[in-house]
């Protein structure tokens, strides 16, 4: 059984965002975690080229080992939900016995499809997509509702009193066999150079963009000019016009104010607040907007948002404005690194992707041995850290 996650349209993968990864009930995982996997609905390049990312991530610091163990953390917490929904029945969470009132009542077939598919809609999708019911079937002690998403067939369960929903079930007849060492591919070699050049590649209001660029943004100040740093955008937005707006704003500060970019990026990412930051930071509206006016012209930035004949897939508005590294890179969602023309993949602490990118010099200079916060980010705005690990996207 598949969890929810949907094909690529063409080319390019799906994604999803959440701006709380703090460890939670039980009920809050499951919540977090299909709706991480339901936004893996991404637009796609007709004409670009599959990218394999996995041939060009760079090996993180700590070992290899732990980093899988990271990557099978969903399976982990899958089964113990699954002894959750075992120990939930055995103990009578559902009355087996048929009573048809109270507090432990039976709900019909119809009943139960009914109320779950109303939670994962109002509650677990919220507008992001919709998912609809194909058929329901009596599973003994649970009803198996068969749901479709994004031309994705899913497997659910729901408890017959309706209580409990269970997005994913595994067949625990089947045998999982361990991964072979000589399966597993090669890591890549990083590419070197004098001068670094990276590129982050975010939507602005992506949670887990911008916990990336909370992530990079010491190391691109501790840097400085040793590398060529530059903030990109994913060729189309998922957040609406505020999005259109503040990366058209961003696009312009970096360009042609570029000496308080960096300013204006850490007030953006702590409030959230372009507008207030604009002040703050002391940025040149005058010039700004000569810059935005310009730039709508060229890229078509507003005609995109405004004709929804033109978005991707009937939904997102293109934002072209880096469109040609998104596809040299096959860029399919926010954040995406890319360090000296390769994508990579690193944990979003700063720790971590100083490591990555200072793996990238010929000849490491002395910031390399400075000690950051060990800590990730909390995804979305704010400066608190979550204290795990996080490889949600929006997007591809």
């Amino acid at each position: 059984m598949t969890y929810f996650e949907n094909k690529p349209e063409e080319h390019l993968k799906e994604d999803a965002s959440n701006e709380n990864t703090e460890p939670v009930k039980e009920q809050k995982e499951q919540k977090e975690h299909f709706k991480t996997e339901v936004e893996k609905e991404t637009p796609v390049y007709k004409e670009q080229v599959h990218k394999e990312h996995h041939n060009h991530q760079v090996e993180q610091s700590k070992p290899s080992s732990k980093r899988k163990g990271k990557l099978n953390l969903w399976k982990v917490s899958t089964l113990l939900l699954i002894v959750a929904m075992i120990i939930y029945i055995l103990v009578g969470g559902t009355n087996v016995k048929g009573a048809d009132d109270g507090e432990n009542a039976l709900l019909s077939k119809e009943e139960a499809a009914s109320k779950a598919l109303n939670y994962i809609n109002n509650n677990l999708l919220q507008g992001q997509a919709v998912a609809t019911l194909n058929t329901i079937e009596d599973d003994g002690d649970l009803y198996n509702v068969k749901l479709s998403l994004s031309g994705q067939n899913i497997d659910s369960y729901v408890t017959k009193d309706g209580k409990m929903l269970f997005p994913q079930g595994f067949d625990m007849n089947e045998e999982v066999s361990s991964p072979s060492v000589q399966n597993q591919p090669a890591t890549p070699e990083v590419v070197k150079s004098d001068k670094p050049t990276v590129e982050l590649f975010v939507m602005s209001h992506c949670p887990y963009g911008t916990q990336m660029e909370k992530g990079i943004l010491p190391v691109a100040k501790l840097l400085k000019d040793k590398i060529d740093f530059e903030v990109k955008f994913v060729y189309y937005v998922m957040h609406g016009e505020i999005e259109v707006k503040e990366q058209l704003n961003q696009y312009c500060i970096e360009t042609e104010q570029n000496g308080k970019y960096l300013d204006y990026l850490q007030c953006f990412l702590g409030k959230g607040d372009g507008e207030g930051c604009l002040t703050e930071v002391g940025i040149d509206l005058k010039k700004l907007e000569s810059c935005k006016e310009e730039t709508d012209l060229e890229f078509e930035v507003t005609k995109n948002l405004e004709d929804q004949s033109l978005w991707m897939s009937g939904k997102f508005p293109a934002f072209n404005i880096h469109k040609e590294d998104n596809q040299k890179y096959g860029i399919g969602g926010s954040p995406t690194l890319v360090l000296n023309g390769e994508t990579v993949s690193t944990s979003r602490d700063s720790v971590s992707i100083l490591n990555a990118i200072c793996a990238s010099f010929n000849e490491k200079p002395a910031e390399c041995d400075t000690q950051l916060e060990g800590d990730s980010p909390s995804p979305g705005f704010g400066w608190s850290t979550s204290g795990s690990a996080n490889i949600a996207s929006c997007g591809g």
